[in-house]
C-alpha cells in the first residue's frame, strides 16, 4: 500500500476551524477529506467498508482476535482499573462522584500489550489507510463505564477539542475503539450521529484555564448547543456501535458522537487509540492558553508507528 504525506495549504499556520466563539455557535463545511486513501485491491479493509466509513464517518470491524488475544486484552484491562487507588498517577481519572476509574490515558505507556496492540495491523495499519500517511499514537485511554453508576459522555466533536485545546491542525486523525466487553444497546454503548463529519461547529465560549480538570469528569466547554445535536439527529439519524468484545469501532476524529450512562447491571469498557497523520502534528493550541499534558496530548513522543503483524500475546 502507498503512504502519501499530502499537506495541504498553509498547513500549520492558518486556523482553518476557529473554535471556542465567544458570542455565538458556528457550522461551516469541512475543508479536509475523510477517508484520504483511494481504496484498491491490497487495502486492509473492503471497498464497501472504505465507501461506509467515508460516508458514516465510522467504522465497525469484528472478528479480527481470537479468544486468547480477547482474553488477554481485558485481563490486562482489569489489572489497571484494580490499581491501589493511593497507587494511582494523574493520568487515572475518577467518576465525578465517585472513586471507580472512569479513564487511564497513556494507555501505550502503562502497559506492553496495549502498545503492542496500538501497532498492531488491525488497528495501525487500517489508520494508515484511512489517513494516507504515517501514523502515531495521538492520544491513548482505556474507557470504563462500570455497571449501575457510569456516567453519560456528552456530544461532542473529538477535532474539535484536540485543534483548540492540543494544536492539532486539520482533520487527519481517526480513533480505534476496541471493546473489552460486549456493548449493548443498552450499557451505554458509543453513539455516532452519520454524516456528521462533514461539517465543523464552532462552539460557544472561551476555554478557561486548565480546562481539562474539569472536562474529563464532565465536559461543558466545546460542545454543540442542544438545538445543534436535535437538529443534526433529525437531518441525519443516530446510529449504535455495538458488539461482542474484540469488536473494533474506527470513527473519524469531526464524527459527532457521546454516550449515554449505564445503569444496567454489565460494565462496559474500551481500549481507545487516536492515530494522527505525522503530517498532522500538532502546533500550538488554536483556542486554549496553553496545550493540554502531555498524557492527553502528545506532542514530545511523535515517532511513527511500524504496524506489527501477528497475534497479540501476554508479556
Amino acid at each position: 500500500m502507498h503512504i502519501s504525506t499530502q499537506r495541504l495549504d498553509n498547513y500549520d499556520a492558518v486556523d482553518a476551524y476557529p473554535t471556542r466563539l465567544p458570542d455565538r455557535e458556528a457550522i461551516k463545511e469541512r475543508r479536509d477529506p475523510v477517508l484520504w486513501s483511494e481504496w484498491s485491491e491490497d487495502a486492509p479493509i473492503s471497498r464497501e467498508e472504505a465507501e461506509h466509513y467515508d460516508k458514516n464517518g465510522y467504522l465497525v470491524r469484528r472478528d479480527l482476535f481470537d479468544a486468547d488475544e480477547i482474553d488477554c486484552l481485558v485481563s490486562t484491562a482489569q489489572r489497571l482499573r484494580d490499581t491501589d487507588p493511593a497507587e494511582r498517577p494523574a493520568d487515572f481519572v475518577t467518576e465525578p462522584s465517585s472513586d471507580e476509574v472512569r479513564t487511564v490515558f497513556r494507555l501505550d505507556e502503562h502497559s506492553p500489550v496495549f502498545a503492542r496492540l496500538a501497532a498492531d495491523t488491525r488497528l495501525a495499519g487500517v489508520a494508515e489507510f484511512l489517513l494516507n500517511d504515517r501514523v502515531y499514537v495521538h492520544q491513548s485511554r482505556l474507557n470504563y463505564k462500570p455497571g449501575f453508576k457510569g456516567k453519560e459522555f456528552y456530544w461532542h466533536s473529538d477535532f474539535e477539542t484536540w485543534h483548540a485545546e492540543d494544536g492539532m491542525p486539520r482533520m487527519r486523525a481517526v480513533s480505534a475503539s476496541v471493546l473489552l466487553t460486549d456493548n449493548s444497546k443498552l450499557n451505554g454503548p458509543l453513539m455516532l450521529i452519520p454524516g456528521s463529519q462533514n461539517e465543523f461547529i464552532a462552539c460557544l465560549g472561551e476555554t478557561p484555564e486548565d480546562n481539562h480538570k474539569s472536562s474529563l469528569k464532565a465536559q461543558e466547554i466545546g460542545v454543540p448547543q442542544p438545538e445543534t445535536i436535535r437538529r443534526f439527529a433529525e437531518d441525519l439519524g443516530l446510529d449504535t456501535a455495538t458488539g461482542p468484545t474484540g469488536t473494533v469501532v474506527f470513527f473519524d476524529c469531526n464524527t459527532l458522537h457521546g454516550s449515554n450512562g449505564n445503569i444496567t447491571p454489565d460494565p462496559r469498557s474500551n481500549a481507545f487509540f487516536v492515530f494522527n497523520a505525522i503530517s498532522n502534528r500538532p502546533v500550538d493550541p488554536f483556542a486554549a492558553p496553553k496545550p493540554r499534558p502531555a498524557w492527553l496530548s502528545n506532542r514530545d513522543k511523535i515517532r511513527p508507528i511500524e504496524p506489527i503483524e501477528g497475534r497479540i500475546k501476554a508479556g
